[in-house]
């Protein structure tokens, strides 16, 4: 025992050691700001602190042209952007509640795919999605007569491929946020002295990304996994010297490497990503913890994986690239170590949960999940059950069932950190 001990407080300093390198290293080298990824330019962003809502909508037309038409109770500013692979139009709008109905901007026409919602610091958005190339040809704000109202009618036609591709490399909106080079900061969290065992809760999707949808209530996947990160940050915060924070307080949408990189950025120990899924057969139910892994276990795996890494792409978000080839080796380096504690944080989860929370078959799956990147961060995905199973969704959404389940999971934290980490490792 003292020997394997030993080997992992060596472990443990050896990964300390090539991550503390690592950061030096990426800190000199150029890349996308995430900033990058969701700001667009702020002269369109009016500094009215209260919110628009927008109260109702309609889309018409055809698969040549369609008209999107919403009612605000204020004046709305509008920015247009675009981005390929799929298409897609944006169009950003300033802090916007969307008290629609569900049928009220359903996708028709040359939309297969709408959606809308916030994109955090005030800003929200709206995400067409079209199978064929498309542009807004017309838009226009106008006062309800006789209201206080405004309409916002956009209209949109198709292009061709050369004319999408114009529009994409005429846009500066990309290029002016580019120039900022700060990085997101853990709501609320100060940075640790490093004497502190820090949790990252990461309560998965937010904002214009709804995730997956109760089988019953309708209850979307972004409430569930908050309402539980907050019940989990709770119960890891009253364990001694342990500091948990939420990578999401409110519902914000953050893209997969922001989250990965408020963990970095706090110095955490662990990251664990909140989800609660859907699958098409709805009779599978229980919870699993997934590491991550360049092949998948299973094709459950690989098909959730690929659904969760849809998240940015589902906001309008443009791929970015890997990290610079010159870090390359430090971070295989780094994921090796990482890997292997992750492994070892699954498998004390699945023992907490053993006995006491129901479990799908083989709990513990892996799969090239991308808010798991970190490269010094052990992280892992906890699918805590299926919102298309309703005995699933009915203790999803049990205020009791989530404060037991936390406490299980604060245990599991604290059995591993006792296990790689004792005697100052």
């Amino acid at each position: 025992m003292k020997v394997e001990a030993a080997k992992r407080r060596s472990a443990m300093h050896r990964l300390a050691g090539v991550a503390c390198l690592l950061a030096g290293i990426l800190a000199f080298v150029p890349g996308p700001s995430l900033a990058a990824e969701t700001d667009v330019p702020t002269a369109s962003i009016p500094a009215d602190v209260s919110p628009l809502v927008a109260y109702s909508g309609r889309v018409a037309g055809d698969d040549a042209r369609t008209r999107l038409i919403l009612d605000f109770d204020k004046r709305p500013e509008i920015s247009v952007h675009y981005v390929a692979n799929p298409y897609r139009i944006l169009i950003d709008l300033p802090d916007t509640v969307f008290a629609l109905k569900k049928d009220d901007v359903a996708a028709r026409g040359l939309f297969s795919d709408i959606r809308y919602g916030g994109m955090a610091a005030g800003r929200s958005r709206i995400v067409l999605t079209a199978d064929r190339p498309a542009s807004v040809v017309a838009s226009e704000v106008r006062k309800e007569e006789g209201g206080t109202g405004y309409r916002l009618v956009v209209d949109t036609a198709i292009v061709t491929e050369d004319a999408f591709a114009k529009l994409l490399s005429g846009q500066s909106w990309k290029d002016a946020a580019a120039v900022a080079e700060s990085r997101p900061v853990l709501p609320g969290a100060a940075a640790d002295d490093g004497g502190t065992f820090v949790i990252a809760v990461d309560a998965g999707h937010g904002g214009i990304d709804n995730g997956a949808q109760g089988a019953a209530t309708g209850t979307h996947e972004k409430a569930v996994t908050l309402d539980f990160a907050r019940e989990l940050t709770s119960a890891l915060n009253a364990s001694p010297a342990t500091k948990a924070v939420l990578t999401r307080d409110k519902d914000e949408f953050l893209s997969l490497s922001q989250r990965v990189q408020l963990a970095r950025n706090q110095g955490a120990n662990l990251l664990i990503s909140i989800h609660a899924d859907t699958l098409r057969q709805k009779d599978i139910r229980g919870a699993t913890v997934y590491t991550i892994s360049d092949k998948a276990s299973d094709s459950l795996a690989a098909n959730l994986a690929a659904r969760e890494n849809l998240s940015d792409e589902i906001a309008g978000m443009p791929l970015q690239g890997e990290p610079a080839e010159v870090a390359d080796i430090l971070i295989d380096l780094t994921r090796r170590e990482t890997q292997a504690f992750s492994i070892s944080l699954a498998k004390e989860v699945v023992g907490a949960f053993e006995g006491e929370v129901k479990l799908i078959n083989n709990p513990h799956r892996h799969a090239g999940f991308r808010v798991l990147t970190a490269p010094d961060v052990p992280s892992v995905l906890l699918e805590l059950g299926f919102l298309s199973n309703k005995d699933d969704e009915k203790l999803l959404l049990d205020p009791a069932w989530q404060k037991k389940v936390a406490g299980l999971i604060a245990e599991a934290v604290q059995r591993y950190r006792s296990a790689v980490m004792a005697n100052g490792g």
